[in-house]
């Protein structure tokens, strides 16, 4: 059974995804999930908190996904599954590119969240390759290198699909990459 914050969050998904992260108000959140304004902002205290639960629910929705039954996976391929399973809802790949671009020239509360989040996903990754490859990786690199390296071509790569959604081989473009950057790649599987 969902939750009423829950239903808020997939109604609001639905309206991102219909009208875009500029077409979208907390009037007409509120109105499709049966609530006045002052019942949504009861949850939700303004947009960008919103916004931030979306986030959060994408995050969740992804490692959810991540640890089903792929935990034996090689990483390259693991990533690259993460990558097609975020692209069933783009609109959450847009609200997290529109927020990060914010976060970077602005420096209330909200935007720290996205700083915050960002140092603390870098900080998990470098914890995993280490814990997994130990100093170096298999291909020479600092688990923090391999961590900023991966995460900015996810993020990238998120900017790249947004601007080309037709465009269907950015998960095989992100196997082979991380596979070269992880030291796991077996040398056809490399994209010339």
């Amino acid at each position: 059974m969902t939750t009423q914050r829950e239903e808020i969050l997939l109604t609001a998904l639905e309206v991102y995804a219909e009208r875009g992260y500029r077409g979208t108000s907390l009037d007409l959140v509120a109105e499709r999930a049966g609530l006045t304004r002052q019942g949504l902002l009861h949850h939700f205290p303004s947009k960008k908190k919103l916004l931030i639960a979306l986030l959060e629910f994408r995050e969740e929705r992804s490692r959810a996904y991540l640890a089903a039954d792929h935990a034996d996976k090689d990483w390259p391929n693991q990533l690259a599954e993460a990558l097609t399973f975020d692209h069933r809802m783009p609109v959450l790949a847009e609200v997290h590119s529109v927020l990060l671009a914010e976060s970077i020239t602005g420096n209330d509360l909200d935007q720290q969240y996205l700083h915050d989040h960002q140092h603390t996903l870098e900080e998990r990754t470098v914890a995993l390759f280490a814990e997994r490859y130990g100093p170096r990786l298999p291909s020479g690199l600092t688990p923090r290198t391999a961590a900023t390296a991966v995460l900015a071509m996810i993020e990238g790569m998120q900017l790249q699909w947004l601007l080309e959604p037709d465009q269907t081989d950015y998960p095989a473009i992100m196997r082979d990459t991380l596979s070269v950057l992880l030291g796991s790649a077996p040398e056809d599987s490399i994209a010339e």
